[in-house]
């Protein structure tokens, strides 16, 4: 199995990004007997897509599993959905922002994604990290890049699974907002690794409730 990683960059005035530090750290130690590829994407919607195009390219992966950050959220997010649509609350880290516009135009209104989401989620979970499944990648540029990667696959490459997980801040991230969540970045890699052990064991997904209630 051939996965592809990616991350992104730091981005909003912050020195650092739990997704891009995590692809690093599987790229210099990987899991036994995963040899990922992996790259990091700049936040950045002139540059995210060639960058993302670049990195399939070179790694013709089985399975890409992108990586960002969800700071606010407490616990590592299981992305379900991909939805056609930028509306940015921030403008990305070339000065652009994006408001009610298609990521794609005339695009499908959304994608699911191919990996087996419900498996992940037992994974990281039965290694005692807090996880869930999430029904909104936001619509920022991880939604973007999940939106493309889902696309690239329907479009062009169609034996290619695709992926989206959510990473929380890092504590030094929340040093002056001791009221938002954060997670410890050893606890993050426990839990990337085992999402790719679980892609690993199988193709299959899990038949229990990961819904929310609203």
């Amino acid at each position: 199995m051939r996965v592809l990683l990616t991350g992104f960059a730091p981005f909003e005035g912050s020195a650092r990004n739990p997704s891009q530090d995590v692809v690093r750290m599987l790229a210099d130690d990987p899991p036994p007997g995963l040899l990922p590829a992996t790259a990091v994407l700049p936040v950045s919607y002139a540059g995210a897509l060639p960058a993302l195009r670049a990195a399939i390219a070179r790694a013709a992966p089985d399975v890409l599993l992108a990586i960002g950050l969800a700071g606010g959220r407490p616990h590592i997010s299981v992305e379900r959905i991909a939805i056609n649509i930028d509306d940015a609350r921030i403008p990305d880290n070339d000065g652009a922002r994006r408001v009610d516009s298609p990521v794609i135009p005339g695009g499908p209104a959304a994608y699911f994604a191919t990996v087996p989401i419900k498996a992940i989620t037992a994974a990281i979970r039965a290694a005692g990290i807090p996880v869930l499944v999430s029904q909104s990648a936001g619509t920022f540029l991880c939604n973007h890049v999940f939106y493309h990667a889902c696309h690239i696959a329907a479009a062009s490459r169609p034996g290619m699974r695709v992926g989206f997980l959510h990473l929380p801040f890092l504590p030094e991230q929340v040093c002056d907002r001791p009221e938002a969540p954060s997670m410890a970045l050893a606890t993050q890699l426990a839990g990337v690794r085992a999402a790719l052990a679980a892609l690993g064991r199988t193709g299959a997904d899990l038949r229990v409730a990961e819904g929310a209630a609203s």
